[in-house]
């Protein structure tokens, strides 16, 4: 089977898009890390089916790059509002469905897409750490000379510990600058290695930046190993709502590929 893909990132971090509205395709987990193999196949820290929707502008399926069907993925999102815009299908604004439900953004200037979130209304402190779900489950370490954290090493031991080991969570060290910038690396579940950027972990800690902090502008600049984010919020009493994503999502290039 010869399938036609397109390559996007957004911070760097990498997806592939596959258009199948007019055709099901079907891709098992051994197909799908085959083609996120960054030696074998595409290369890509997941993979993204573009499917049509009953609901919504279009349908948003989402894989990792261990082939399995994954949770929300922020930078994803966005990457594939860009795709949708290069399509033909939408404009500049948007809803799509998403494994979380679904999702409203708008397509600016110079490729940047502002995605908005899901609301977060629980927030777990573990012993100075924390876990919130932001779309997909987050744990937020703050740390200190970021630059110097074996991200592989220690985002490992948390999410392989015995409280994350089964379903897995995404693991986020987060410097605080100052009160409107933040620097952040993960370890992606699903991925097993860090990426140079998380949309749902950048998410996540800018919230915790609030929560420790109680910003008085509710907005977040993130610097990532791939580029910079903002992320926008509203607080009432415990919930953050209105939250958005704001990024770059960039076509990288196209082409077919035999699987």
């Amino acid at each position: 089977m010869i399938l036609h893909f397109y390559k996007y990132q957004g911070a760097g971090n990498d997806f592939i898009l596959l258009d199948i509205r007019s055709k099901k395709i079907l891709l098992n987990t051994k197909q799908i890390q085959f083609l996120c193999d960054r030696h074998f196949g595409i290369g890509a820290d997941g993979l993204m089916l573009l499917e049509n929707s009953n609901n919504a502008d279009f349908k948003m399926v989402y894989f990792n790059s261990d082939g399995r069907e994954s949770t929300m993925c922020g930078n994803g999102g966005r990457c594939i509002v860009a795709f949708a815009k290069h399509l033909g299908i939408i404009q500049n604004q948007t809803t799509f469905e998403a494994i979380d439900g679904l999702h409203y953004a708008e397509v600016l200037q110079n490729n940047i897409i502002r995605l908005q979130m899901k609301d977060v209304d629980n927030i777990t402190n573990n012993n100075e750490d924390f876990v919130l779900n932001t779309g997909s489950p987050h744990f937020v370490k703050i740390v200190h000379h970021l630059d110097d954290i074996n991200v592989f090493e220690e985002g490992r031991k948390i999410r392989y510990s015995p409280n994350f080991n089964k379903e897995g969570i995404n693991v986020n060290f987060m410097e605080i600058v100052n009160n409107e910038n933040i620097k952040v690396r993960t370890y992606e579940r699903g991925v097993e290695n860090e990426t140079l950027a998380c949309g749902t972990g950048v998410t996540a800690c800018a919230i915790i930046a609030d929560y420790i902090l109680n910003l008085k502008d509710k907005k977040v600049n993130v610097q990532t190993r791939g580029g910079r984010l903002v992320v926008e919020f509203q607080k009432n009493d415990s919930v953050y709502h209105n939250v958005f994503l704001t990024g770059n999502a960039n076509f990288v290039f196209k082409g077919e590929i035999q699987i």
